[in-house]
């Protein structure tokens, strides 16, 4: 196929992102050069150091370790058995390791990272440990690689924060070659819109609690990932986009045969980028600007979660790059949205998947010029690879082309006839700071709202008027100190059925927050992620009741019309809460995380390099 040139916006995105990245990347790319040693890794241990990483072992694999010519591949596993989508990784290292013995190497379980789901926090005081525990997966999966032992890394992870943090922390090894391996959505269940449906009927106290449970049981109902398209599923298209998955294994069924050929064929893929192969293709190399910029623009074409504007740049920060909101601003006035997947529309991803899923969509963009086809991916040189779908023919991994047109035109559609002309992220500025919203699932008739402040300093408060009944009118929901700093930026989707009840009752109303929101929210129009948030000073925290907002998705603004100098002049109102109110459900064990994380632009980090490369 003729290779198209790349867009124009896509291009000057790249080269900026790759300019202002030039020292950092370099000394990055500098690092896992001197860390890459000839051979397989554990040749440089002494013979007790290699003892004790090999004792446990059988015979057989203990012979093969000791040898020295064979390579040796870390697993490392978000599994657990309470979450859904972690629950398929209990068979896996089994699996890869036969799979890996099949192919002439060797296999270890290198560790375990915590995987907690945002889901069941929601709404509760665990929430505020969800964020930080992108880095401290990142740290667990340092630790599990740090014993030298080790050729590659399998990386078994799916969630919210668990497959940032595993990529953060694969790519301080950035010299061993790694491949994420996933375990895919469960079957569809009650549609989205049902569910959602009654999630307001039970906020408006028209349904009773055993029927909302009868609803979320009949979506939520089987191991897999969620089916809607929140961050779960975006992190499943980032990997796959930025050449870190095999191509098409992002939506497979974990049931499925072809979910465990893709399983099992990972493992001799990984094999085959080792030093000891010949085609050495180290983590930190396939990260690069130009994937990352390919991973933004599959997340505006999708209209994917908002979680992402955190965890991309944290990710790229990891391999030496800074990527801006500004980025994905202009990236997403090129960009059309493609797809229509809960919450941006009724279908799920399973829907999406049989509609002509991830081969159709890179294929699509491809075509258009809107992704470097010139990348280094798991599956070898260049994206083209990734226009193909992954089929079992006569029991065997196999590759056929892409769908030549979509299976349904309401899930997904070609690059020339798309849902919008432009990305399903918005970023807005203005003298409340700097916001992302989510558009792809606001209706056009909602994506500009002016009216009063209603000041909130925690989540419980709104929820509280809402259900006095104070809140039956236009207004901006203002909910301050959620971010990081403040209590480590929780979602705030519990906000998100009684807003839509008001919306749906003909109320003009948005939220303004430092805080974020699910991967799942988008029909209410939201300025998240705001910084500088409240608990640094930011203007949010002199905004006062009855105070008009502007929040404005057509311009890309979200202001507050007072004049600049009396909003400085004002005394801070609220305050984040102190060290013994931020205590119980673990939260104290994060305080550290708490005093030193970064701002919310560059993807509200702890972790000091990842800090030193975003400023």
């Amino acid at each position: 196929m003729p290779e198209t040139a790349v867009h124009p916006v896509v291009e000057r995105v790249t080269r900026r992102v790759a300019d202002r990245s030039a020292r950092s990347r370099a000394a990055y790319l500098d690092r896992i050069a001197a860390a890459a040693e000839r051979g397989p890794a554990r040749g440089r241990l002494a013979c007790a150091n290699l003892a004790h990483g090999l004792a446990a072992m059988n015979p057989p694999d203990k012979a093969a370790l000791r040898g020295r010519v064979k390579p040796n591949v870390a697993i490392v596993s978000s599994y657990n058995d309470m979450l859904s989508a972690h629950r398929p990784f209990e068979t896996y290292p089994a699996i890869l390791k036969a799979a890996l013995r099949d192919a002439g190497g060797i296999g270890q379980f290198a560790g375990g990272v915590p995987a907690m789901c945002d889901g069941i926090t929601q709404g509760r005081d665990g929430m505020q440990l969800s964020l930080f525990s992108r880095d401290l997966i990142a740290m667990a999966t340092g630790v599990a690689l740090s014993h030298d032992m080790f050729d590659a890394a399998l990386l078994l992870g799916v969630c919210d924060k668990i497959v940032p943090g595993l990529v953060i922390g694969a790519l301080s090894f950035g010299h061993l070659p790694a491949i994420l391996v996933p375990a895919g959505p469960m079957a569809s269940g009650l549609p989205n819109k049902e569910k959602s449906l009654v999630r307001q009927r039970y906020a408006s106290g028209e349904a009773t609690r055993a029927e909302l449970l009868e609803a979320e049981t009949a979506s939520y109902h089987s191991a897999g990932t969620c089916t809607f398209y929140g961050t779960a599923n975006s992190n499943q298209m980032l990997m796959e986009v930025m050449g870190l998955h095999l191509p098409g294994a992002s939506f497979i069924s974990p049931e499925s045969p072809l979910r465990s050929a893709l399983t099992e064929e990972a493992a001799r893929q990984v094999l085959r980028l080792t030093d000891l192969a010949g085609t050495y293709t180290p983590a930190g190399h396939v990260v690069d600007a130009r994937a990352v910029v390919n991973g933004a623009v599959a997340l505006l074409a999708t209209g994917g979660s908002t979680n992402h504007t955190l965890h991309l740049p944290a990710m790229a920060a990891a391999a030496g790059i800074t990527l801006t909101w500004d980025d994905f601003a202009e990236l997403s006035s090129a960009v059309p949205l493609m797809a229509r997947i809960y919450p941006n529309g009724p279908a799920d991803v399973n829907h999406f998947h049989a509609a002509g899923g991830t081969a159709f969509l890179i294929g699509e963009l491809l075509s258009e010029g809107l992704l470097h086809p010139d990348v280094t991916t798991v599956a070898g040189t260049g994206l083209d690879a990734y226009r193909r779908e992954p089929v079992l023919a006569g029991g065997t991994l196999d590759y056929r082309p892409a769908p030549p047109a979509s299976a349904d035109t309401e899930v997904l559609r070609p690059a020339s006839d798309p849902f919008a002309p432009d990305g399903g992220l918005r970023m807005l500025k203005g003298n409340l700071g700097h916001a992302v919203m989510k558009v792809s699932a606001v209706e056009p008739a909602h994506r500009v709202t002016e009216a009063p402040a209603v000041v909130f300093d925690d989540q419980h408060e709104f929820l509280a008027a809402f259900d006095r009944g104070e809140l039956a009118r236009d207004f901006v929901a203002v909910v301050r100190y959620q971010g990081p700093s403040a209590n480590g930026m929780p979602e705030l989707h519990k906000l998100i059925p009684s807003l839509g009840s008001l919306l749906d009752r003909g109320y003009q109303v948005a939220l303004v927050t430092d805080g974020r929101m699910s991967g799942a929210s988008g029909k209410v129009p939201a300025a998240i992620h705001l910084t500088p948030e409240a608990a640094a000073g930011g203007p949010l925290a002199r905004v006062q009741d009855g105070d008009l907002i502007r929040v404005d998705a057509a311009s890309g603004t979200v202001s507050v019309d007072v004049d600049d100098a009396e909003l400085a002049d004002r005394p801070v109102k609220g305050a984040a809460p102190d060290e013994a109110a931020w205590a119980g459900t673990g939260r104290e064990l994060f305080a550290s995380f708490r005093r030193s994380v970064g701002a919310a632009e560059a993807g509200a980090s702890v972790i000091p390099h990842l800090l030193e490369n975003a400023s």
